[in-house]
């Protein structure tokens, strides 16, 4: 569907991610970053994602060729003022997902894309609003002792089992799952830092 002009690199673990990138049929080295991921006094959601997306991609920039593009992301649940990443342990877990229960939450990933060789580092982020249903205490705690909440933001993945909680989202469903596909492509088209696949090569 699309193809890079110059080597891609995601600074994410998050195999979601990967997979987003991927099936845009988009070719990228995938190298976490090693940050500190502490909030600072007073930061806000939006502040505090887009300002981790630009230290990972800067983190992991420093060690790539200059004609490379790092992408850079960071992925928050704020609801109430309060600012959920991932849950420490189960019981974590089950806090954040009563909070959430029944209620609509705001998830903001902020990115960073950036090319040494072009001086290019541009950042933003986006918001999408996610409206849990309203489910009993025991069916919250079956979900929270599974694997899939610890290494999610909020403590649910909307593209696993944790789909159930979800009621509606306005905005960006990919954006939930941890990448704005769409502004992030546009973002890439603009800087002609990738480019659609025509005519008969995918024959």
């Amino acid at each position: 569907m699309f193809v890079a002009a110059c080597p891609l690199v995601l600074a994410s673990a998050s195999p979601r991610r990967q997979e987003l990138l991927r099936v845009l049929g988009l070719d990228f080295a995938c190298i976490p970053a090693e940050i500190d991921e502490s909030a600072w006094p007073g930061e806000d959601a939006a502040g505090f994602a887009t300002r981790m997306a630009r230290e990972k991609a800067g983190a992991v920039a420093r060690a790539q060729p200059a004609a490379a593009c790092v992408i850079g992301a960071d992925t928050v649940v704020a609801i109430d003022g309060r600012v959920l990443g991932k849950p420490q342990n189960h019981a974590e877990a089950l806090a954040f997902l009563s909070l959430l229960n029944g209620r609509t939450h705001t998830v903001i990933t902020g990115y960073n894309v950036r090319v040494g060789q072009r001086g290019l580092n541009l950042s933003g982020h986006v918001r999408s609003r996610v409206q849990f249903g309203n489910f009993p205490e025991e069916v919250l705690a079956a979900y929270a002792v599974t694997p899939e909440p610890m290494d999610k933001a909020g403590a649910y993945a909307m593209q696993g089992a944790g789909c159930f909680l979800v009621r509606a989202v306005d905005g960006s469903s990919s954006n939930v799952i941890g990448l704005p596909v769409g502004e992030l492509v546009q973002l890439l088209l603009q800087q002609q830092i990738i480019a659609p696949v025509t005519g008969n090569l995918y024959r």
